[in-house]
């Protein structure tokens, strides 16, 4: 990134609080300023942070591009004090950096219950939450939760991944935390989990996702964008915000198939991580407003109002 948007942060004051005053966590936690859950236009842009705790650190050719923490969390900084980001998506670690730097106030804070089947492990599939449950989040006074679903027919960890599930949205649902879910058809092919990205896999997957746990009442969903988006729209009423993609993809073309599925019916945002916290020229700021431009265009861009 840029010296020019680069922020100077105290990082050496964040060591020594987690050093020496690691209660000053829940104290920071506990005094934060929190938004409305949705901006004054309905719509949500979150910045994702959650792939380091999956193990997933390199973006395009570089494997290990989110190695840096120091440049991961100015990264974020940059990000978060961009007009039109209502939040961030993260796991612990790096909400309570963030935290603690003082950049969650004001914000959408979207815990992350992470997923232990780590890329490349024989128990991939096997997703059980490492991270958040619902109670922490709301215990930490976090807005939303997160997590990943990847339904794979030919492999038995995926039934521990459905049950785990059904519980974390039953739970969120009993707390009214709101909670994303994103699914997957998923396979193993030539030795690696592969998610299937055709519209009628989506669309099987959002029937899948929709129906786990006692309630859907709060559960949203978070999907990619595909193919013949339309009909996998139609598919449900659940709200929903679209993933990033792949950041190897032209940014051109990226913006425009988002710009296309945010007009859709029940889509209410984006949660967008590598794409542009790694943009291929490095500008994160520019990368980050083209695209609170498309979720929030000009005229509506206000801001989140307090609670």
């Amino acid at each position: 990134m840029s010296d020019r948007t680069a922020p100077v942060l105290d990082f050496e004051r964040l060591r020594t609080l987690r050093a020496a005053e690691p209660h000053r966590v829940a104290e920071v936690l506990a005094a934060r300023t929190r938004p409305a859950p949705l901006a004054a236009d309905g719509r949500l842009f979150i910045v994702a942070a959650d792939h380091p705790a999956r193990g997933a650190l390199g973006v395009r050719g570089d494997a290990t591009a989110m190695a840096d923490r120091y440049d991961l969390l100015r990264r974020l900084v940059v990000a978060l004090g961009r007009p039109g980001v209502d939040g961030v998506l993260g796991t612990p670690d790096i909400l309570e950096d963030l935290a603690l730097l003082g950049a969650l106030d004001g914000k959408v804070v979207v815990g992350s219950m992470n997923r232990g089947g780590l890329q490349g492990a024989t128990f991939e599939l096997d997703d059980r939450f490492t991270a958040y449950s619902a109670a922490s989040i709301a215990d930490s006074r976090f807005d939303f939760a997160k997590l990943l679903v990847r339904v794979a027919l030919d492999d038995p960890g995926t039934a521990s991944t459905l049950a785990a599930t059904a519980r974390a949205v039953t739970e969120s649902a009993r707390l009214r935390l709101p909670i994303m879910l994103e699914p997957f058809m998923s396979s193993w092919i030539d030795g690696r989990v592969t998610n299937d990205l055709t519209a009628d896999a989506v669309i099987k997957s959002v029937a899948i996702a929709s129906g786990l746990g006692e309630s859907s009442a709060y559960s949203w969903l978070k999907l990619p964008v595909v193919d013949d988006m339309e009909r996998v729209m139609a598919a449900t009423t659940l709200p929903t915000l679209l993933l990033g993609g792949d950041p190897t993809v032209d940014p051109a073309d990226t913006y425009a198939r988002w710009a296309a599925a945010l007009a859709l019916p029940g889509v209410r945002g984006l949660v967008v991580g590598r794409t542009l916290l790694y943009p291929s020229d490095d500008d994160v700021a520019a990368a980050v407003d083209h695209a609170a431009g498309l979720v929030h265009p000009p005229s509506t861009t206000n801001g989140s109002a307090e609670r």
